[in-house]
């Protein structure tokens, strides 16, 4: 399927997309995304925004200069932070007459039969009210991402599992990185962009690095694993940065733009 015709949209935007480098929210970046999604909906596409950062805001409001090294500080940061992060998108979307719903999610949910069928038919409904829903890791009670960094990786996963959920034509994952390398591009400067993926391998992991920055717990790697699963699931994926999200409307255009991952039924 070309992405032209994607008609429903996943997207996942990092902490690190979302802030400064101080930590701050990055409002200039915010009203864009905004923007540019309230955009989408009035040219008739459904959208769906998967969204890290609650720990990052809280930790500014909180006036620290670093996320805390306790489960329970960083579980206070996420409860403070997504009651903020809310308040700002629903700011900016609203400038653009539009309906913003949290929806915070746990892995146990998602896991068991009931509760996946319950996350599918709120986010169903969401979108036949013409709502954006506005997904996070509900990180004030779930533990495992905070202790381990690698369960829902900075809400890559996440994203995947939803756009499975909702089974969206297009998964697009904005990030610090503009695609796919064949080796780190912070350490080789030949480096060269991967434009198209068909099948994610062995080989192509031992080309991803690490964990992000401090602020978020996304990398290659779990975007990898979140490639895995919006393919197996038939929903296209694209990685993009987050530098430009003009970028986003080329990627729709069919432009080469970033690294996209083609779902086997839907390869050309």
């Amino acid at each position: 399927m070309s992405l032209k015709n994607a008609k429903r949209i996943v997207f996942k935007v990092g902490t690190s997309t979302l802030t400064h480098q101080n930590g701050k929210p990055d409002f200039k970046t915010i009203d864009q995304l905004a923007r540019i999604l309230s955009d989408l909906k009035n040219d008739e596409r459904q959208v769906v925004l998967v969204s890290s950062g609650a720990i990052a805001v809280g930790v500014d409001r909180m006036g620290l200069t670093q996320k805390p090294d306790t489960v329970v500080e960083k579980q206070a940061a996420a409860a403070i932070g997504q009651c903020e992060l809310m308040f700002i998108y629903d700011k900016f979307f609203s400038e653009y007459n539009k309906t913003v719903a949290q929806v915070l999610m746990t892995r146990d949910v998602v896991e068991k039969v009931d509760g996946r069928k319950n996350v599918v038919n709120t986010l169903e409904e969401l979108l036949r009210y013409d709502a954006i829903p506005i997904v996070n890791e509900n990180d004030t009670v779930a533990t495992d991402e905070i202790l381990t960094n690698d369960i829902f990786g900075d809400n890559d996963t996440l994203s995947a599992i939803v756009a499975d959920c909702v089974r969206a034509d297009l998964l697009v994952i904005i990030t610090d990185i503009d695609g796919l390398y064949d080796q780190n591009p912070k350490e080789h400067a030949d480096a060269r962009k991967i434009d198209i993926v068909r099948e994610v391998t062995p080989a192509l992991f031992e080309t991803a690095g690490g964990a992000g920055t401090w602020r978020g717990t996304g990398g290659m790697v779990t975007k990898l694993q979140a490639a895995q699963i919006a393919m197996q699931a038939g929903v296209d994926m694209a990685i993009i940065s987050g530098r430009d999200l003009d970028d986003i409307y080329r990627l729709l255009n069919g432009e080469n733009i970033g690294t996209v991952f083609q779902a086997p039924d839907r390869a050309q």
